[in-house]
């Protein structure tokens, strides 16, 4: 299958420090790429630079057939991004309407249909950090780079996120996820950002 995504001898710096260097891989729909490496060694830096975010130092991103890549992708940081005032239900009616997507059930999917008018600042960590995911759902993009995206979730919301993940790549959907730990999928490809 042909690469949606294919990254060639890419190099990061951060700080003036070199994070890795001579990255190579590609990404085909339905693959699920985990990015390991200790603290520092630079998994939320690739999914930046991947993102637009940062420049890299040296090497090439291609996006199959995209003028637009920034289009194609969601980035979902290690933070939620969620403004304490706002409703559940407001949240995601900003994103759908913002992205041009679709808002009816992204939060019965996520399990937060009765919290959908409550302010953000009052949901849990985890009903949070599930409200975050409905941002994957109210406006899909085929890519999606996620940033330990089960911190703060218990058992039932890890196992959520695996499915959603793996209905994902079932859709022909392409996911990069920086890990401690793995989320329950079978990964197309681990990259080990310490051994780079």
């Amino acid at each position: 299958m042909a690469a949606f995504l294919s990254v060639s001898s890419l190099s990061v710096r951060r700080g003036g420090r070199l994070l890795f260097e001579g990255l190579s891989f590609d990404a085909a729909p339905g693959d699920l790429i985990e990015i390991r490496g200790a603290n520092g060694a630079g998994k939320t830096s690739l999914l930046r630079v991947i993102a637009g975010f940062l420049r890299p130092a040296r090497g090439a991103l291609q996006f199959k057939d995209r003028a637009d890549p920034q289009a194609a992708l969601h980035f979902l940081g290690h933070q939620n991004g969620l403004k304490g005032a706002v409703s559940a239900h407001a949240h995601v009616d900003y994103w759908a309407r913002l992205l041009r997507g679709d808002a009816s059930d992204a939060l019965d999917r996520v399990g937060l249909r009765t919290q959908a008018e409550l302010p953000a600042r009052v949901l849990s960590q985890g009903q949070a950090r599930r409200l975050a995911l409905a941002r994957l759902l109210a406006a899909p993009r085929p890519l999606w780079l996620l940033d330990e995206p089960a911190a703060g979730l218990d058992a039932d919301g890890r196992e959520l996120l695996t499915g959603l993940i793996d209905a994902h790549r079932r859709n022909g959907g392409v996911v990069l996820a920086a890990l401690h730990e793995s989320l329950g999928s079978a990964p197309s490809q681990t990259l080990d950002l310490s051994a780079a």
